[in-house]
């Protein structure tokens, strides 16, 4: 793992920091998959991480006076799935935020993550690609904008330097005669990587809606992701598409068309014969939604994040940077109670508290953000605790299972899950409590579906889940 990890409250410190230790320092903000790659050896030679989450004003999304989006590089994609600018005026880039992982991963995870990390399936960069976005990267030596289209050299590899940080994400809001969406095709429903991505935007000649299919477009772009080393733009497609009316001939010879440009290999989760198959429907559902007009039926208007505000003095800012390695102290505050670490800087957030706070009602399943069985909250988010890394924490507030409690009685979701015999093995269950409990405090009377969304990043090996639903179901009624 690493060996020294800082906590910066400055972009300049961040900076400064990656001039002095070159390719061995890596800036993370969400870890969610940086984590994973340094476990299985994917980045070697990383032994120093920048963490840039205490850094205040990255988080913003905004439209400028000129008409083009911001994204701030600590934008999350809870964040992008949840803002009223973006719905109305970037919906691909919406969709596909809402896509990624599960409320936890999105809770962390963020849109200047998935850009970096440079995969050909990540959901993300296929819209932003669509939308004409513009990375801007700022080094000890000068700042420079790059065109997302030319950002990627390879599978997982960019034009970024060592000694480089993504400042901003911009691109042209969609205007009044656009529309647009993403769908991808992945092995189930949630907590899925894409076998196939795509993205449309398509603007029509007198700014009609496409809800007749009576319009010709005036404009098209069309991306594809996953079946290519690189995000590809599918140019004979939009060319196609450019000067057409959007009827039912014309969706399927786009599809057709667009089969032909991807170049999709064979692997584990897909042939490249069905990854073609895939490119061929995906772009027909794109376009079919246009021309209905049901493509943000998709993502609910107010979708579950599993974020609430912190009620007990959860500290995420700092007032200087600190650094951790061997030795250093982390100080945080568990279940209300506060807690000093001089071991497990390089260690997860779901290894310290194991560890070294004895707290194991947390559970490992994974330790790849799959499972929620780590579920924990810090700062008043549900997070994938295995994917935090510990000297993160420091400062924060963490809530587990174990604090759920109060007075010696159990909270409602757990009175619940007693109730409705919703436990099999139990393995699972501290997550889907977890999960649950922060659901009933952001919506205290969920929908149906509202519970399906707060579970989805939670696998339960036993059981179908029914339970579970009935469980949390239930739970809202009674009193806390």
């Amino acid at each position: 793992m690493w060996k020294s990890y800082y906590n910066v409250t400055s972009i300049k410190d961040a900076v400064q920091i990656l001039t002095e230790e070159g390719e061995q320092a890596r800036i993370i903000a969400g870890a969610t998959d940086l984590m994973i790659e340094i476990e299985r050896g994917i980045r070697p030679g990383i032994k120093t991480l920048v963490d840039i989450t205490r850094v205040s004003g990255l988080d913003k999304i905004y439209q400028d006076e000129d008409g083009y989006i911001h994204i701030g590089p600590l934008v999350t994609h809870n964040q992008c799935a949840s803002s009223e600018l973006l719905r109305e005026r970037a919906f691909p880039l919406t969709k596909a935020a809402w896509e990624v992982g599960a409320p936890q991963i999105r809770n962390r995870g963020t849109i200047a993550g998935n850009l970096i990390t440079a995969s050909p399936a990540n959901d993300t960069i296929t819209p932003l690609m669509a939308l004409g976005a513009k990375i801007k990267l700022l080094s000890g030596k000068s700042e420079r904008i790059v065109n997302l289209s030319y950002f990627y050299t390879g599978v997982r590899t960019t034009v970024m330097r060592p000694d480089e940080i993504v400042v901003d994400i911009f691109f042209p809001a969609m205007n009044i005669y656009q529309r647009g969406t993403f769908i991808k095709i992945g092995l189930r429903k949630a907590q899925a990587i894409s076998v196939v991505n795509a993205s449309i935007i398509v603007e029509f000649s007198d700014g009609a809606s496409a809800t007749r299919g009576e319009r010709k477009i005036q404009n098209a772009v069309v991306t594809l992701g996953s079946v290519a080393p690189t995000i590809i733009h599918a140019r004979k497609t939009s060319d196609y598409l450019t000067g057409r009316e959007l009827g039912k001939d014309t969706i399927t010879e786009a599809g057709r068309i667009a089969k032909t440009e991807s170049q999709p290999i064979d692997d584990i989760r897909g042939s490249s014969d069905y990854r073609r198959e895939m490119v061929k429907i995906c772009i027909e559902r794109c376009l079919r939604e246009v021309k209905n007009g049901t493509e943000k039926k998709a993502v609910p208007a107010s979708p579950v994040l599993l974020v609430t505000g912190s009620t007990n003095g959860g500290k995420s800012t700092l007032e200087v940077s600190t650094k951790h390695q061997a030795g250093s102290r982390i100080k945080l505050k568990v279940n209300g109670r506060y807690y000093e670490f001089d071991n497990g800087y390089n260690k997860s957030l779901l290894r310290l508290l194991r560890e070294e706070a004895g707290l194991i009602g947390t559970k490992e399943g994974c330790a790849e953000g799959e499972c929620g069985a780590c579920t924990v909250f810090m700062d008043g988010k549900a997070v994938m605790s295995c994917l935090v890394p510990a000297a993160r924490a420091h400062l924060s507030e963490i809530v587990t299972i174990e604090g759920l409690a109060s007075d010696g009685r159990l909270n409602q979701v757990q009175e619940a899950f007693i109730s409705e015999g919703a436990v099999q093995c139990g393995y699972c269950t501290p997550g889907f409590i977890m999960s649950g409990t922060k659901l009933l405090e952001e919506k205290p009377h969920p929908t149906p579906d509202e519970i399906r969304q707060s579970i989805t990043g939670n696998l339960c090996r036993c059981t179908g889940y029914y339970k579970i639903i009935n469980a949390i179901d239930k739970a809202h009624q009674l009193k806390p």
